[in-house]
């Protein structure tokens, strides 16, 4: 796949094949051992857990090497350091 489009298509079709997935999940699903690619056994809700976790990590990554690059990013939980520093020193 090349290109922006052809990436998001890719995205989105991956999603709605998790989605479906997902949603067949029941609670004994949930608690039964799944294999991981490196050959540990997990319980299934602790492999899904994980799977956000590490997209955090690789975001935090990415803003860290973007941070040393000197590239401004989007706030992660809304606003940045600077405009919380300048909303805290604003006075009634």
């Amino acid at each position: 796949m090349d290109g922006y489009d052809a990436v998001l298509a890719y995205f989105d079709l991956m999603h709605a094949d998790s989605m479906e997935i997902f949603t067949r999940l029941g609670p004994q699903d949930l608690q039964r051992k799944c294999p991981t690619p490196g050959g540990s056994e997990l319980r299934t809700w602790k492999w899904l857990r994980a799977m956000p976790e590490h997209e955090i990590h690789h975001r935090g990554q990415i803003y860290a090497m973007l941070g040393i690059l000197d590239v401004d990013v989007p706030p992660l939980y809304g606003l940045t350091e600077r405009e919380v520093f300048a909303n805290s020193e604003q006075t009634d």
